[in-house]
């Protein structure tokens, strides 16, 4: 070997882009195994079943509470007759606004007192098959909300005495009723968890997340009783207060739940 032969060095050359690029393919697979692998275990993370496999149970459950009922409504109304509109119309005007007067002078609030209708007609006899004009009725009507149920048979009797002679809807209920809802909502899912567990004992399972849920309610009126009532209409009153009792009022929430099976 001469003298220039010997001087001669030999570095390595850098790896070709086709190198490069088969490494970066070998990795990619090997992550990409690696995925299939783990989603593999999870699919299998509850023992004879896969996420396509998820099975289910669905219990329904009552939830209930009893209340009495905190106000009452009720239906006044005055008809009137007279051969002419105005007439009639006067006539009915001067009851309705005496009732109003009284209703407040009971501590009734404006804002519990809504006008329900208020209509005129005509009304007429027949002859020998013949229609006869026989006047006009005005009728109106007042929706009152009575949120002292002491007042309840005072209301009444003013109605005999203010020459009320349409009486009608007396309706007991709860004001704010969503707060007993919610206490009967919690109650029904307590219920229907309880059945769930105990289906879940017996088949040998354990519950898993709450999976769907829906509801639907129920108010039922309670009875209203009437003790020496009437209306003297035409008379002016002289009847006794009404003696009423609100009774009772139950909320009732029926739930349907579905809960996962482990």
């Amino acid at each position: 070997m001469n003298e220039d032969t010997r001087n001669i060095k030999f570095y390595p050359q850098p790896p070709t882009w086709g190198i490069v690029a088969a490494v970066l393919l070998v990795l990619a697979v090997i992550v990409f195994l690696g995925v299939l692998t783990w989603n593999a275990v999870k699919e299998h993370d509850y023992i004879g079943r896969t996420n396509q496999q998820i099975y289910t149970i669905t219990i329904a459950g009552e939830g209930k509470v009893t209340a009495i009922p905190d106000i009452t409504q009720v239906s006044l109304g005055v008809e009137s007759e007279k051969p002419n509109v105005a007439d009639a119309q006067l006539k009915n005007t001067e009851i309705m606004n005496q009732l109003l007067a009284d209703l407040k002078a009971l501590d009734i609030e404006a804002k519990d007192i809504t006008t329900a209708n208020y209509n005129i007609y005509p009304r007429y006899d027949y002859f020998d098959g013949r229609q006869v004009l026989r006047g006009y009725i005005v009728s109106q009507s007042v929706l009152v909300k009575i949120r002292d149920l002491e007042k309840v048979g005072a209301v009444l009797e003013l109605a005999g005495r203010s020459g009320v002679n349409q009486l009608g809807g007396l309706n007991f209920t709860i004001d704010e009723p969503e707060t007993l809802r919610q206490q009967a909502r919690e109650k029904a899912l307590k219920n229907a968890r309880e059945k769930a567990e105990a289906l879940a004992q017996v088949a040998d399972v354990k519950l898993g997340k709450l999976v769907s849920f829906s509801e639907s309610s129920n108010g039922f009126p309670g009875p209203v009783y009437y003790k020496s009532y009437a209306l003297d209409v035409g008379v002016g009153g002289g009847a006794p207060a009404p003696e009423v009792e609100p009774g009772s009022q139950d909320i009732v929430v029926n739930v349907t739940v579905t809960y996962e099976v482990l």
